[in-house]
């Protein structure tokens, strides 16, 4: 089975840090201890990204790693990646991680993991990633569609909730027809895709939200998705 978990904000970074989303990840690679590598690329591997992570997940029933592309601390970093469960991408620049990751051929290694039923789950940079399409701040100021790896259909905006320029922006986006329909999501928020197929939204936040953007004679049209609580 293909899973995506693309969750719009938040993550091991966040303070107060929240483990429900975490704990959520790990139920869902299906195994007592799965191997777990968070993959930083999005903030340049920062140290402050990777210290969360490594406190967050030693906590979890799982063997966590970390794959920097910028020390190079494993030799063979392909392999390393398919022999994961679960893949965690950071948040960060979007257009810099995709960037080095064609460079380094990640983005190949990255969808045959997903073919062979590697969790892939991501925060911001780490969410978007995954679809045809999403809403980035990569450059200064500004809010540009940027293409993902189009693992899933659509597009995807992060930060709904606490960033005022996204929902103005997507749904213009969207309603001209210079981004595909898709989904947002509140930071706290995740989307769980099985097979391609949106399977679940689930949230570590009470009053956090999904939101589907379509378009029709009307115009762009925003349709609320509550989330289950965890």
């Amino acid at each position: 089975m293909r899973q995506v978990i693309a969750i719009g904000g938040g993550g091991v970074t966040a303070e107060p840090y929240n483990p429900l989303l975490d704990r959520y990840i790990i139920e869902q690679a299906g195994k007592d201890r799965p191997k777990v590598c968070w993959l930083p690329t999005a903030s340049g591997d920062g140290i402050v990204g990777i210290a969360a992570f490594l406190s967050a997940y030693t906590a979890l029933p799982c063997q966590p790693s970390v794959l920097s592309l910028f020390r190079q601390t494993i030799p063979d970093a392909g392999a390393h990646l398919l022999a994961q469960d679960v893949i965690l991408v950071g948040g960060g620049n979007t257009r810099n991680m995709l960037t080095l990751w064609r460079l380094w051929g990640i983005d190949t290694v990255l969808k045959e993991g997903y073919d062979r039923g590697i969790l892939l789950c991501g925060v911001s940079a780490g969410s978007i990633c995954w679809f045809e399409e999403g809403v980035t701040d990569s450059w200064a100021g500004e809010l540009r569609p940027i293409a993902g790896l189009g693992f899933l259909k659509g597009s995807n905006c992060p930060h709904y909730d606490v960033e005022p320029g996204r929902r103005p922006t997507y749904q213009r986006l969207v309603g001209s027809g210079s981004m595909r329909p898709g989904y947002a999501a509140d930071d706290g928020v995740a989307l769980h895709y099985r097979d391609d197929v949106l399977y679940a939204i689930v949230s570590a936040k009470a009053d956090a939200k999904a939101y589907r953007l379509e378009t029709g004679d009307a115009g762009v049209s925003e349709t609320v998705m509550k989330p289950t609580y965890l």
